[in-house]
């Protein structure tokens, strides 16, 4: 088998070469074109946490699809002119209030506009200056100010660097028996947050309850929710556990998310917190429906729930004489009569010889010859001038200059100052630890789940940035209903928001702004495939002329030269031929007829014997070039 290519020029590529490059070209495009799409959809995804039930609830107003009143459709229209091409009107999502369904103990979604049924307080804040002890931060019911779902109304806090507190009751008290809890509410900082909280207090249910004096005092069962001062990003989950021996109440932290709560606090839109308490002790923290913290009250709350059961006895103490040393001086070692505590640790090397031209009168340095004193200066302010040092000349093809010493070297007899060598104590008693007793405050506690009913849900905050919005206030002991509100809440204004998303371009370039690695990426993903566009297309291994020839190419130079030999050599032979049939006839001395037929016949037989002659020559060259040009037997070409 013979392998054959495209007859074209040598400075051309055959067709299936611009196929296969060709190819190459649009598959390395689209894996370009991918690996952007799927960046630009991570980072999208980083950004929004959007789901794709969010693109479910999408729900898109029948008068969008409506024609214009101007538009006529029996109306002929000119062939001619040319029909006006315009971008269909982006898609809007319309807002509907969502609405409480099964069980559930409180749902708000501030969309009377009103604050029926919320107290403000009128309180002062105890130990605080007078200025600000009062809870005199405004509150208003509004849309957010960037909204993209009109009618959308939620709670705002107004004013900065005060104190808030706003409270309202529940339909019922909430009573932590069989049933979980689930508190969840949506946070949106419209202008960031240097220092302040957007958590809920859950008031616990006392006689004495007044929300119109709710202060930070105010008992509360739990406290959930995010804080931020500085670079500390918080999501709080406190509860107050009351000690069973001393009727006392401790707050219990849980422990801090392992998830990177930053984005939540600056990106700037709404965001869900859902708290989920298991009769079994088990709690999740979640933020737009995704967990980012869990645990149990028993293990994983900041102070343990329980006590030790044993703890040191405060009135034991460690013994005068008691000795905790391992190790001490040996008290029976003497100094050995040899030792020189004196001895120097360097002493001068003897066997040290000074170089050959080392110059013992030459200094280091010397004035520079070459400095003049200023013009300006004083020697009665300045002093006496004096030019400034420069490395000696001298000294440069010198071993050295000036006095010469003997380098030092360590002192063999240095040993420095005597100490008595370490032993093991015989008295050593270990490290004194006080006795352990039985904690007279011990108690076990395996069901801290049932905390202390409560019975209103209330905001007491301080905050240094104004424009917090809240919205969608829901608690109830049954999962499926809680994300039946946040569907009809939080899903809708979030695919609103992400509707509203500028394009691919625009968030990748928010997204770098953010995180400037992806710049390498982004340079990388599109880079990559052009360099491989011109490794695989532009250039390739040149071939030499011999091996591009092959059977069905053009003859080549070399070939045709060869072949010009050939037919020369043919014609002097047959002309030689002639020459000597014409010779033998004039030797016969025959008539001039017969002359003249012998030499017909004569020539004819040449013209058969060269055509007979050429044709086996052809063939024996076509398969000698054959087997020449074949790469399973490749021969040196004859000059």
């Amino acid at each position: 088998m013979f392998v054959t290519s495209c007859a074209t020029p040598s400075n051309q590529r055959c067709p299936r070469a611009r196929d296969m490059c060709g190819g190459r070209v649009a598959l390395l495009l689209s894996l370009g074109l991918l690996s952007l799409g799927l960046l630009g959809v991570s980072a999208q995804l980083e950004d929004d946490h959007m789901t794709m039930e969010d693109l479910n609830d999408l729900d898109v107003e029948d008068e969008d699809l409506e024609l214009a009143p101007d538009m006529d459709l029996d109306q002929d229209e000119d062939p001619s002119a040319a029909p006006e091409t315009t971008a269909p009107p982006a898609p809007k999502v319309t807002y509907k209030a969502p609405e409480p369904r099964g069980e559930h103990y409180f749902a708000e979604a501030f969309d009377r506009d009103t604050l029926d049924g919320w107290v403000l307080s009128s309180a002062k804040k105890e130990d605080t200056d007078e200025d600000i002890a009062k809870y005199d931060g405004k509150w208003a019911v509004e849309e957010m100010r960037d909204t993209k779902l009109p009618g959308d109304k939620g709670l705002v806090l107004k004013s900065r660097a005060k104190h808030h507190a706003i409270s309202a009751q529940l339909l019922r008290p909430f009573s932590f028996t069989t049933k979980p809890l689930i508190v969840q509410y949506e946070v949106n900082f419209q202008s960031g947050i240097d220092c302040g909280g957007a958590y809920v207090k859950l008031l616990t249910q006392t006689p004495d309850l007044d929300l119109a004096q709710f202060v930070d005092k105010t008992p509360y069962t739990i406290m959930f929710g995010p804080d931020k001062c500085g670079e500390d990003y918080k999501l709080h989950f406190i509860f107050r556990h009351k000690n069973p021996k001393t009727g006392e109440f401790e707050e219990k932290h849980a422990k801090k998310p392992d998830a990177d709560l930053r984005t939540y606090y600056t990106d700037k839109k709404s965001h869900l917190y859902t708290l989920v308490l298991n009769p079994d002790n088990s709690f999740e923290v979640l933020v737009d429906q995704t967990v980012v913290n869990s645990g149990n009250l028993l293990t994983d709350m900041t102070p343990p729930v329980n006590p030790a059961a044993e703890i040191e006895d405060p009135d034991d103490h460690k013994p005068e004489d008691w000795d905790e040393r391992a190790k001490i001086q040996d008290p029976d070692a003497t100094k050995p009569e040899d030792w020189d505590e004196d001895a120097p640790a360097q002493v001068p090397d003897e066997a040290a010889v000074k170089p050959e031209g080392w110059l013992d009168d030459e200094p280091e340095y010397i004035g520079d010859p070459d400095a003049l004193k200023p013009d300006d200066w004083d020697e009665d302010m300045d002093g006496e001038w004096e030019a400034p040092q420069v490395p000696n000349p001298k000294c440069e093809t010198a071993p050295g200059c000036g006095e010469w010493k003997r380098p030092m070297v360590d002192n063999p007899n240095y040993k420095g100052k005597w100490k008595s060598p370490m032993i093991d104590n015989p008295n050593y008693q270990g490290v004194w630890k006080p006795r352990k007793i039985a904690n007279p405050a011990f108690f076990e506690d395996l069901e801290p789940f049932k905390m202390s009913a409560f019975s209103a849900v209330g905001l007491e905050l301080w905050s240094m940035t104004s424009e917090i919005f809240f919205d969608n206030f829901f608690i109830t002991d049954d999962r499926n209903t809680a994300d039946q509100w946040a569907s009809e809440g939080w899903a809708l204004k979030k695919t609103a928001e992400s509707a509203a998303e500028p394009g691919l371009v625009t968030q990748m370039r928010s997204a770098a702004e953010e995180r400037p690695w992806l710049w390498v990426v982004y340079v990388l993903t599109v880079a990559l495939p052009l360099v491989l566009i011109i490794v695989f297309c532009c250039t390739g291994k040149k071939k030499t002329p011999a091996a591009d020839y092959k059977k069905t190419d053009e003859p080549q130079p070399d070939v045709k030269e060869e072949e010009e030999g050939e037919e020369e050599e043919e014609e002097e032979a047959g002309a030689e031929a002639a020459a000597a049939a014409a010779t033998a006839a004039q030797e016969d001395k025959s008539s001039p007829a017969e002359e003249a037929e012998e030499a017909e016949e004569g020539a004819e037989e040449a013209d058969d014997d060269k055509t007979e002659e050429k044709d086996t020559e052809n063939e024996e060259k076509l398969e000698e070039d054959i087997l020449r040009r074949s790469p399973r037997n490749r021969r040196p070409r004859k000059d």
